[in-house]
């Protein structure tokens, strides 16, 4: 399916929902199941330690069920409203997720993985983390948790661009027609955002944008 043609079914799905049909709400899951997914996958590479103990697949059904649960509160105003409500409990999803296993009674503060070569008889010292271990650690995971929560915490504008471009992947062409701008004003949008989140983690980005 094009990304226009599922721009149009999503927008008449959200008609018929603001007219009463709840189940259009459904439909609107299934018709952004694939763009859900994909976009777990994207961010879920993003946070360490979470990808060893989550399948994406677990992560993608609690997005889901938050997503629908959301949708039984507010009906969404448009399709720009409804890619927003998606970015937003799939970024809430690991968010919990990361501060789980971050945490002082989490999986990756207490967790060491038996390498190659130990067994039970003859472990390994507790520190002797496997490789990933060395750049997705619980310091690591907590970094991706707080760059995800300053995402939230950007001015309206600049969230809904990064929303768009880093969590959706929309061409700037697309984000500027779902917010009804220009391509230009995008462009300073999304300047913006990248520079506010550099100075923010003193240009030290847990992953590139």
């Amino acid at each position: 399916m094009s990304e226009q043609s599922q721009v149009d079914q999503v927008q008449a799905l959200i008609a018929r929902l603001q007219k009463g049909d709840d189940s259009a709400r459904a439909e609107l899951i299934n018709c952004a199941c694939d763009r859900l997914m994909n976009l777990t996958r994207k961010v879920k590479r993003t946070f360490g330690k979470v990808q060893r103990w989550e399948e994406t697949e677990d992560v993608f059904q609690r997005a889901t069920m938050r997503l629908y649960q959301s949708l039984e509160k507010v009906t969404p105003n448009d399709t720009r409203h409804f890619f927003r409500l998606a970015a937003l409990q799939i970024r809430r999803e690991l968010i919990d997720l990361s501060r789980h296993y971050s945490g002082p009674q989490g999986m990756g503060g207490n967790h060491a993985t038996q390498m190659a070569g130990s067994s039970s008889e003859n472990p390994l010292p507790h520190a002797a983390y496997d490789a990933a271990d060395q750049t997705s650690g619980p310091g690591h995971l907590h970094q991706w948790s707080e760059f995800h929560q300053a995402i939230e915490d950007l001015p309206d504008d600049l969230r809904e661009v990064t929303e768009l471009l880093f969590y959706h992947e929309l061409e700037q062409t697309q984000a500027a027609e779902l917010m009804g701008v220009s391509v230009r004003t995008i462009k300073r949008y999304w300047r913006d955002a990248k520079l506010a989140l550099y100075e923010k983690f003193d240009g030290e980005l847990p992953g590139s944008m």
